[in-house]
């Protein structure tokens, strides 16, 4: 495992974070907690040091579980990092509150790196009126929390006056190789990392899109003379910039964990070639050419009064995109959301009703129900029943 320093306190820092967004699930989509515990104590056994949660991650059960992971000496072998849900704050006491709420969740005293939670510019005004930075002051010197940060979906100039706005020691922002450009990008990087915060990187995989490949871009993965997986081309990318101070993987299967501390062994700041970098940004501009639609499967818009599985339809349309194969992505969608497996009821994005609870939710700022109308155009056609029933059949289920 490679490590890097936090600038302004000097922690040495795996550069591989723990996400604990997307922990293994049972088929009721619950927490699979043995398997989940015995996760994380791997990675942390293979030099991970840093685990991040949040208060809304897996409906509020991922910090609890984390606590339970932490037990047994593994959680001072670790910094631990939350959120303050800040979308839900309407007062000064509410920061107390949910702090100490987590603190009693993680079953800890202290939260050694604690984020403002899922910032924009409105949201950071909101919270400063409310008192923020007296907050912070207060936990900081009560000891609750250490270090101070914020996770950031925004636009660059919010960033920059946030940035400015309070002594961060560190902030967190989306960062791969298709969002160069995306909310802080390549400049707001490089601008925190100026003004001295570290900089932990989340979506480093685009919610595990860049870990699939296509025609075309295996095409182009072929023409580099190091062989390397997606997966690795992809985390090595962020590495390579020397801002990065860690990046969080939503590691939620063994083979994963494995895979990704083996390149977490490996990426030096500044390795990859001229050449390679190239080479990178013609597979992100394939990938862009191919995608219809920038979700990263974080779940943040859910649930849908509805019932729609809005990040299954959209994985499915982009695989649909990806792949040139029409029948194998159409049948992937009736599997994935027709109440066939893991879910109790079809979600299909006909049921959507374009009341626009998701939309606020949605740190990609996507609009959702317009898209969903072009997932049923080109997914939901008069094969849907037959690839209900045949994939019924399969899971040896019956169809809802």
């Amino acid at each position: 495992m490679l490590y890097r320093t936090m600038p302004k306190n000097g922690d040495r820092l795996s550069i591989l974070g723990f996400g604990c967004m997307r922990l293994p699930a049972t088929p009721e989509g619950a927490i699979d907690e043995p398997r989940a515990i015995a996760q994380i104590r791997a990675a942390i056994d293979a030099g991970v040091n840093y685990v991040d949660t949040a208060w809304p991650y897996h409906a509020g059960a991922s910090e609890p579980l984390l606590g339970k992971s932490l037990r047994d000496g593994y959680r001072e072998r670790v910094k631990l990092a939350t959120k303050l849900p800040s979308w839900l704050v309407t007062s000064r006491a509410d920061m107390d509150r949910f702090l100490d709420a987590q603190l009693s969740r993680l079953e800890t005293d202290h939260i050694d790196y604690y984020l403002v939670h899922a910032l924009d510019g409105p949201l950071w005004d909101a919270v400063a009126a409310h008192g923020v930075a007296d907050f912070l002051d207060a936990a900081k010197a009560d000891g609750r929390i250490v270090n101070a940060g914020f996770s950031f979906h925004g636009l660059l100039p919010d960033f920059r006056r946030i940035v400015d706005a309070y002594p961060w020691i560190f902030c967190q922002i989306q960062y791969n190789y298709l969002d160069q450009q995306f909310q802080a990008g390549t400049e707001g990087l490089r601008y925190a990392a100026a003004k001295g915060l570290g900089v932990v990187v989340m979506e480093p995989l685009r919610g595990g899109m860049l870990a699939r490949s296509a025609p075309a871009i295996a095409a182009l993965w072929d023409e580099a003379g190091a062989r390397r997986e997606p997966v690795d081309w992809a985390l090595r990318w962020v590495w390579n910039h020397p801002e990065v101070t860690l990046l969080l993987s939503g590691m939620n299967e063994e083979a994963h964990i494995a895979q990704n501390v083996a390149v977490a062994g490996q990426a030096l700041p500044g390795a990859l070639t001229d050449a390679e970098t190239a080479l990178v940004d013609r597979v992100a501009a394939t990938y862009k050419e191919l995608l219809r639609v920038g979700c990263t499967g974080c779940g943040y818009c859910m649930p849908c009064p509805m019932g729609v599985q809005i990040p299954k339809c959209f994985d499915a349309y982009n695989a649909l995109h990806l792949s040139g194969d029409d029948e194998s992505a159409k049948f992937r969608y009736v599997v994935s959301v027709g109440g066939v497996i893991g879910v109790d009821a079809p979600g299909f994005a006909s049921r959507c009703v374009a009341c626009g609870e998701c939309l606020e939710k949605c740190p990609q700022h996507i609009e959702i129900p317009e898209v969903l109308k072009s997932v049923v155009a080109e997914l939901e056609d008069e094969g849907v029943p037959a690839r209900m029933e045949a994939a019924s059949k399969m899971f040896k289920v019956r169809p809802q």
